[in-house]
């Protein structure tokens, strides 16, 4: 592997993904200064997620046709100046438009960079993708770092730091220029060819969206409402709910580095769904712990679930090989980010029967992921399968 290319790619994923992390922490303050409801905050996860990973697989097209390793940088400051904005204006609209832009910055950076790591990886893609995973969870373990560094310090305004680490990334990449452009036309060796027609995939590929999609319902639930269930449930306060989310993530990124050799072994199709089961009775578990309980529950619950990220990115590129920038938007973006859209709908029921509620849901649709998993085809159809999915 080009390990260089691999590390710098990796550090980018870290920077650019620090925003989604931070969002949820955010939310809780975001909510007491704006009086908002729980629908309405759900609604700015929402935003993100459509915003950074929904039209993904939109960035992933262009970038199949043509040389957009511009948007590597571009993407990072976008999204870093974006979110330094969020906790400066007045308005529920403004702080909407925010996450737009910066989730817009996030999307362009995924398919460019996932085709770089593939390049990059060479025959250990499993490995290679589960690193540059890692990169992107540890970003979502140092964005609540942030919100509880910054605003408890400095209140709201405190998010105007996050603007530094995208910048300062974006020269860095610009910088190591020649570095990644070695990557790409690595990258381009490996290709198999133009793209070739979907006919023969879509059903493989379906089937695999919507197991992801449960995925990300759970994923999105647990970020988005754990906070509000720390507040509202357990009576702790909104500065300190970056706790519980760093825990959870934190283990993620161990279950992700962990995890990559054991998928290589047992093979990506079983590794997602025995772990993404196993987060069902986790999370029950959490509901009725208490204490250091609760941290562990929460903390196995993340190493978990955080862990079959990379595994479903391999899943969608042995379906579409010849689609690297498609399979990493559908995955990354589309799949993942449509749990913006399930957590408008748990902040609905919020509302209405209380977060508590919500968590109950979430702890049982793991196994409704895992069970549309189990029908993932064992080999790609099409012309340019290669690989099966085991």
């Amino acid at each position: 592997m080009d390990l260089k290319s691999l590390l710098l790619l990796i550090a980018g994923h870290l920077v650019v993904d620090t925003p989604q992390g931070a969002l949820p922490a955010l939310l809780p303050l975001l909510k007491q200064a704006q009086g908002l409801s729980y629908a309405q905050a759900g609604a700015i996860v929402m935003t993100m997620n459509l915003t950074s990973s929904v039209i993904q697989p939109l960035f992933g097209h262009f970038s199949d046709r043509w040389r957009l390793r511009w948007l590597l940088p571009a993407g990072l400051a976008v999204s870093g100046l974006g979110f330094a904005l969020v906790g400066l204006v007045p308005g529920y609209a403004a702080v909407l438009a925010l996450v737009v832009v910066s989730g817009l910055g996030v999307a362009s950076f995924h398919p460019e960079a996932f085709k770089a790591v593939l390049g990059s990886a060479t025959t250990r893609k499993v490995v290679g993708v589960s690193w540059f995973m890692v990169g992107g969870n540890l970003g979502m373990v140092v964005g609540p770092l942030m919100v509880g560094l910054y605003c408890s310090w400095l209140g709201l305004g405190g998010t105007a730091f996050f603007a530094l680490p995208g910048l300062l990334m974006a020269g860095l990449l610009l910088w190591s220029w020649p570095r990644l452009q070695a990557s790409r036309a690595l990258d381009a060796v490996q290709a198999q060819g133009p793209p070739q027609p979907l006919a023969g995939r879509l059903g493989p590929l379906s089937i695999l969206l919507a197991a992801v999609i449960l995925r990300s319902w759970v994923y999105s639930g647990i970020t988005s409402f754990v906070p509000f269930y720390y507040v509202s449930v357990l009576g702790g306060q909104e500065v300190d709910t970056w706790r519980l989310l760093t825990t959870f993530l934190l283990a993620g990124v161990a279950g992700t580095a962990l995890g990559a050799p054991l998928a290589e072994k047992v093979g990506p199709k079983r590794f997602f769904v025995v772990t993404v089961a196993l987060t069902t009775p986790l999370t029950l578990w959490f509901l009725h712990a208490h204490g250091p309980w609760m941290y562990l529950a929460m903390a196995l619950d993340g190493a978990f679930l955080v862990s079959t990220w990379s595994v479903v990115m391999v899943m969608a590129q042995q379906i579409l090989p010849d689609r690297a920038g498609m399979a990493s938007g559908l995955m990354v973006g589309f799949a993942i980010g449509t749990g913006g859209i399930g957590a408008t709908v748990l902040g609905s029921v919020a509302d209405r029967w209380g977060v508590a509620s919500v968590l109950q849901i979430v702890a049982f649709l793991p196994l409704l992921s895992g069970l549309v998993g189990c029908f993932v085809p064992t080999r790609a159809a099409g012309p340019t399968a290669t690989v099966g999915c085991r």
